[in-house]
């Protein structure tokens, strides 16, 4: 980590007692006070709850605690979302890198792995991640799928590093690989073969940003949010590109928002080049996932 920053675990305490009474007078979620210092501290959730860090002559932490509080301090009034301050984030089983530069992988999210192992009619072969940002498909996909190529693509090369460094760091490097582009673009010479495409593509219709909570309007990357005027204007290309890309029975599966469910169903059957068109929940209910095979 470089050089090391270390305070007294007096001095810690002080900081989380006044750092959570911070958060609660701004309704900012006090348990992230704890998850931030399990991640830049090294401190374990038995020591945070019973306080028992509060007499350790010194506590190593990753960055000096001026800064942590600067941190804090923007995390508080600029609502800057806690997982970029730590630069991680828990996704499935893994601690995925983020930055300004990604959008933060939701848990719903998650749920698109699943659906994609339970749909693969071939496990193996040539897979897509199509807008991967931090690359937490991919990495997904390729944990589920271990015979499996994963093919990255995303428009931002800030995106691509940290999905390149969360690949390398996880261990997924001669599985997964990347490309800079838009969509498909990259992957003409693969045109044809690919036996599944799984996608978070933007979704949020246009007019709808500026609703959206401050911490995801000032701080997320618009490009992975916006869907354009009805917010499907991606999702439609997908729909209409990835027939020539895909192999008979291969998966077309992504995410959407709330509401948009019929929409995308109707769009897949119009489209003519899909069959068994499955719209599933999330864990909350909510119509999340569109799932269709190239027919």
């Amino acid at each position: 980590m470089g050089e090391k920053h270390l305070i007294s675990g007096l001095q810690l305490w002080q900081w989380r007692n006044t750092a959570l009474q911070a958060a609660i007078a701004t309704d900012v979620p006090p348990a992230e006070v704890d998850w931030l210092l399990l991640e830049v501290a090294g401190l374990d959730r038995l020591a945070l709850r019973l306080e028992s860090y509060k007499n350790w002559p010194q506590i190593q932490l990753q960055l000096p605690l001026e800064e942590l509080d600067h941190l804090w301090q923007r995390r508080l009034h600029d609502r800057l979302p806690v997982q970029y301050i730590a630069g991680v984030t828990p996704w499935r089983n893994f601690q995925i890198a983020v930055s300004s530069a990604v959008l933060i992988p939701r848990p719903e999210t998650e749920c698109l792995i699943d659906l994609a192992l339970a749909s693969a009619n071939n496990a193996s072969g040539h897979w897509a991640d199509l807008g991967t940002g931090s690359g937490a498909i991919a990495l997904g996909l390729a944990d589920v799928l271990p015979k499996a190529t994963i093919h990255a693509v995303d428009y931002s090369l800030e995106a691509l590093a940290i999905a390149q460094t969360n690949v390398h760091n996880l261990g997924f490097a001669d599985r997964v690989k990347f490309y800079q582009g838009s969509w498909w673009e990259p992957l003409t010479f693969l045109k044809g073969q690919f036996s599944g495409m799984v996608s978070n593509p933007p979704y949020i219709p246009t007019s709808t940003l500026p609703t959206l909570q401050l911490e995801v309007v000032n701080h997320e990357p618009h490009l992975a949010l916006d869907g354009g005027t009805d917010g499907l204007d991606c999702i439609r290309h997908l729909i209409e590109i990835s027939p020539s890309y895909l192999q008979p029975g291969g998966v077309w599966l992504i995410e959407m928002m709330a509401g948009q469910a019929d929409a995308v169903r109707e769009l897949l059957q119009n489209q003519g080049s899909y069959c068994k068109i499955q719209i599933y929940p999330d864990l909350a209910g909510i119509e999340r996932f569109a799932l269709a095979y190239k027919s």
